[in-house]
């Protein structure tokens, strides 16, 4: 079916970006050379898109990294999950009503990129109108389903993607009798397995990814000047299942079709002078589940025992495969040495856990950090008397500078524990077998597949940050004009 553009649409540039949530660097090189993503390799391939690399910034996780594409701010959210001392608020962003409560701090003297735009799936709406399932319209009902409403006019289409998703949902319940078949005599821990991974292919792999495919696509035809669109599917089962594994793959085969329906309507559009992106907001790292180190003990626990306080004198929220701990005491941030005065010896004692990697806190300079028991001087070059778990890193820089921004974050944690750097491998402080928000590689450097006709700005890319003038050009660009910040003051802000 060819639909016919909408009649009177400006000439400019306009841009839609996809968004892999969840995809590192390295399973990307995998799902290209092994096939899981073989219509994205032939966009590179042929030319039609370039590779840059990206790195995420701290922490490494989807809000974080949406505000700072989306309104060009450095914010202060350490966390999917974490307590501002300030106003004595817990937010966590699932929760109805947190992410428009943080979006309406962010966006204040800040225009998003999404202005006149839609968006789809993400946390924060980038100041577009037109949203559908974003986080932060879950409070605004009404606000939350306006895409919906607005496709359910094309009766035609909208029975299509059901009949489709429909069919879709039967072959893979039939596929999924042969699957838990074959795991019934595996145990029950393969049968629970097998069924959530039935759950997801129905709820995000199918239903979802269609649903937005198809208001992407609706939205390229009616000429909607900036679409952000962020597939889930490979995160989410990333989270239950692992990174690498093969079911997590398989859903990039199909967020890998819905990139090629997609890029196949714009090209159908030269007119509208659409620029595709593909990038992703942050990697995964492989994950054990900290209570199974333990025999259930919660990290709570393992800090009020290691602080001998009991009550609401400590606040302790694991957030993955970080952990924020809040003396509640005072609004202000505790600074390491108050930390230690207090509780002699404990930033170091609580860094010889097996289940935790890095402990964070703050001095004058910038972040403290202790690992494996010892010091870590973070502010010069490695020492080779000292065990430094970033010596051998040739991205030390961005993990330091990373590291100091999260720590200068209001809302951070009096100490911040990392499970990643664990001994033994990674962890998580919630039960989950991919995790994301630390420092490691797999969890910072991802990517942007762009034009090559359209010059990203010069430098490595080490923050998020620096792609929000990039974006905001656009609103000032005509057809067939370059995409450039629109000026100096615009790139440094």
């Amino acid at each position: 079916m060819r639909l016919a553009p909408a009649s009177g649409i400006e000439p400019r540039r306009r841009f839609l970006i996809v968004q892999i949530d969840g995809l590192s660097r390295g399973i990307l090189d995998r799902a290209l050379a092994g096939g899981s993503m073989r219509n994205t390799r032939r966009l590179l391939v042929t030319g039609q898109l370039a590779r840059r690399e990206l790195s995420v910034g701290l922490p490494s996780s989807t809000p974080a990294f949406q505000a700072a594409i989306m309104y060009g701010v450095r914010p202060d959210i350490p966390g999917f999950h974490y307590y501002d001392k300030r106003e004595g608020l817990e937010l966590h962003f699932p929760e109805r009503g947190v992410a428009d409560w943080v979006e309406r701090r962010i966006a204040d003297g800040h225009p998003g990129i999404l202005e006149d735009g839609a968006c789809y799936g993400c946390v924060f709406t980038g100041g577009a109108p037109e949203s559908l399932w974003t986080y932060a319209r879950l409070k605004r009902l009404t606000r939350a389903g306006s895409g919906l409403r607005r496709t359910a006019l094309s009766l035609l289409l909208i029975g299509w993607v059901a009949l489709k998703c429909v069919g879709l949902t039967l072959v893979t319940l039939v596929r999924s009798v042969g699957r838990s078949v074959v795991a019934l005599p595996a145990g029950r821990a393969e049968l629970r397995r097998a069924i959530e991974a039935l759950a997801f292919d129905i709820g995000v792999s199918i239903w979802a990814r269609q649903l937005f495919t198809l208001l992407v696509s609706a939205d390229l035809y009616r000429g909607v000047p900036a679409i952000y669109v962020n597939f889930l599917d490979y995160d989410v089962v990333s989270h239950a299942f692992g990174p690498a594994d093969r079911l997590a793959l398989r859903s990039l085969r199909r967020v890998d079709r819905s990139i090629q329906q997609l890029a196949r309507v714009i090209r159908r559009l030269p007119e509208m002078g659409y620029d595709l992106y593909i990038l992703s907001d942050h990697g995964q790292s492989a994950s054990r589940p900290f209570r199974r180190l333990t025999r259930g003990v919660p990290i709570d626990r393992v800090v009020r025992d290691a602080l001998g306080v009991e009550g609401d004198e400590v606040k302790v929220i694991a957030a993955g495969p970080n952990a924020f701990v809040y003396f509640t005491d005072r609004p202000e941030a505790l600074s390491g040495a108050e930390i230690e005065s207090r509780h002699p010896g404990v930033l170091a004692r609580l860094s010889r856990h097996p289940g935790i990697g890095l402990v964070l806190a703050r001095g004058a300079g910038g972040p403290l950090c202790w690992y494996r028991g010892h010091r870590v001087p973070l502010d010069r070059r490695p020492d080779p008397a000292v065990r430094d778990p970033f010596a051998r890193r040739a991205d030390r820089a961005v993990v330091v500078a990373g590291l100091r921004d999260l720590v200068a974050m209001p809302s951070a944690g009096d100490i911040v524990l990392y499970g990643t750097g664990a001994p033994g491998g990674d962890v998580s402080f919630i039960d989950e077998l991919g995790a994301h928000a630390g420092p490691s590689e797999e969890e910072l450097h991802t990517f942007i597949l762009h034009p090559p006709s359209v010059p990203l700005p010069a430098g490595p890319l080490t923050h998020p940050v620096g792609l929000y003038p990039h974006f905001r050009a656009y609103r000032d660009t005509e057809a067939g004009e370059p995409v450039a910040p629109r000026s100096r003051a615009c790139a440094a802000r």
